[in-house]
């Protein structure tokens, strides 16, 4: 037996950083957000379209109904303005610690807050949302697919809303089983592509249409408590048509990243791309839809 030199180390027993590095890579390796990470930037494109243009442009008009057109349209670019911004700091965040990529938002909020202090404060506003979104898009979802069947099939004995939802939380539980998150890019493709679609398909029919000669531009409550919260509830109204930034880190993650070539520059160049793309749904989509809500 000989006597080990000090400094000299076993190379087949790593080291306390080596082994957390070790099993974060297996974590990320089994994880479907990280699991894949050769996505391009286009796949940032479009997955951050479908993200951000969903139910939410349909609540739109009634927004700027509510707000008033002088309002509405200063609300309308300032949160296009303003959630540009703050997804625009959420990408550099991304790995601004040196060798390290917040993947998922607790991770983030473990390295601002501490590791509990974090999870405490990001976990149950993550649930919050997410739930929150699930839940509405679950029953928007349903009646979508209800008011195809009774417009498709107006013979036909009615349904419960109950099993349409059940149809479409059917599709969404096979999804769920795909690899990764580079594997369901052809579904935001296609549903960036929809979102796109109907909301050209909705402007375009109001401006054909043109302005009905009824149309009144006043508040829609006859009293002051009334006006209030129907403005505050638009104000909801046009926080959730933007929403989206819930999957920012997560769909970065899936962006390759080396030191000379980081992978905020191709998830920038996405971001810009869909919020060109989201300007061009949204904006125009409550202007002209606004004529035909009195």
């Amino acid at each position: 037996m000989g006597t080990q030199v000090p400094g000299d180390q076993n190379p087949d027993v790593p080291d306390e950083f080596s082994e957390a590095d070790r099993k974060k890579k297996e974590i990320d390796d089994w994880l479907p957000i990280t699991s894949s990470r050769n996505a391009k930037w286009w796949y940032s494109a479009f997955h951050n379209v479908t993200a951000m243009v969903g139910a939410g442009v349909l609540s739109l008009p009634y927004a700027m109904a509510n707000l008033g057109w002088g309002p509405g349209t200063v609300i309308l670019v300032l949160s296009w303005v303003i959630t540009l911004y703050t997804l625009w700091q959420m990408v550099e965040m991304h790995e601004m610690v040196p060798g390290k990529r917040f993947d998922r938002y607790h991770e983030l909020g473990q390295h601002a807050f501490g590791e509990k202090l974090g999870l405490y404060i990001v976990v149950p506003q993550q649930l919050i949302c997410e739930v929150g979104v699930d839940i509405v898009y679950m029953v928007t979802g349903g009646k979508s697919l209800q008011k195809i069947h009774n417009l498709v099939c107006k013979d036909c004995a009615p349904i419960k809303l109950t099993y349409f939802i059940m149809i479409f939380a059917s599709v969404h539980f096979v999804l769920s089983h795909l690899p990764n998150f580079n594997s369901i890019s052809g579904v935001s493709l296609a549903a960036a592509v929809m979102s796109l679609s109907y909301s050209t398909i909705a402007w375009s029919a109001s401006v054909h249409k043109g302005v009905q000669p009824d149309v009144e531009y006043g508040y829609k409550a006859s009293t002051t408590s009334g006006t209030v919260f129907n403005f505050l509830s638009a104000l909801g109204d046009v926080a959730f048509a933007y929403a989206g930034h819930n999957v920012v880190l997560e769909i970065q993650a899936t962006i390759p990243s080396k030191p000379g070539k980081p992978s905020k520059g191709p998830m920038w160049k996405g971001v810009v791309v869909a919020y060109i793309v989201v300007a061009f749904v949204l904006l125009p989509s409550c202007s002209c839809r606004v004529l035909h809500v009195r």
